[in-house]
């Protein structure tokens, strides 16, 4: 550029895109590949069920996400473990042989299943502590509605007497027999 050139505007570069965040549908539909793949692929029944215990606790959280109050990594983790993180973790097991895979040490002497098995274990946990929190959050709700209904209705217990069931006609001696 030269001295008389600084009036020319250069072309700003457009900033990469950013990826949408995953709406539900998206976030099911990962759940739903998952579950897919682990079935179809020659895996052991333990990472099928671990993949399909993480799945589950998956379904049952994220509907439940907005108004748990999660905090926004929480939100993200759930998020990422059924979009990213468990299909990477499964993704790269499953493109290995099975029988080097489920064999051949690869890390301190456990083997890629063994690897595997473990950070699906820290998966789930991961996604069991969120579960709990959003469940202790309802029960909480539970707990101050039901404090909020003591304090409005209990204290005129005392003063309300219990209705008895009207007597038959036959104990009162009030029979219309005509």
């Amino acid at each position: 550029m030269g001295l008389f050139d600084r009036n020319r505007e250069e072309p700003v570069p457009e900033a990469p895109a950013t990826p949408a965040a995953p709406t539900p549908e998206d976030i099911m539909a990962a759940l739903d590949q998952m579950d897919a793949r682990v079935t179809t692929a020659a895996v052991s029944t333990a990472v099928v069920a671990r993949v399909r215990r993480i799945s589950e606790r998956l379904r049952a959280t994220l509907p439940r996400m907005s108004n748990a109050g999660l905090t926004s990594v929480e939100q993200y983790s759930l998020i990422a473990t059924a979009t990213s993180y468990m299909p990477q973790t499964v993704g790269s097991y499953v493109r290995l042989p099975r029988d080097w895979a489920d064999s051949r040490p690869v890390d301190a002497g456990r083997s890629s299943l063994l690897v595997l098995i473990d950070q699906l274990d820290l998966l789930g946990d991961t996604v069991d502590k969120i579960y709990d929190a959003v469940l202790a959050k309802d029960a909480q709700a539970l707990v101050v509605h039901g404090r909020f209904l003591a304090e409005k209705f209990a204290p005129g217990r005392q003063n309300l007497k219990p209705v008895s069931a009207p007597k038959p006609a036959a104990e009162t001696g009030l029979l219309d027999l005509g």
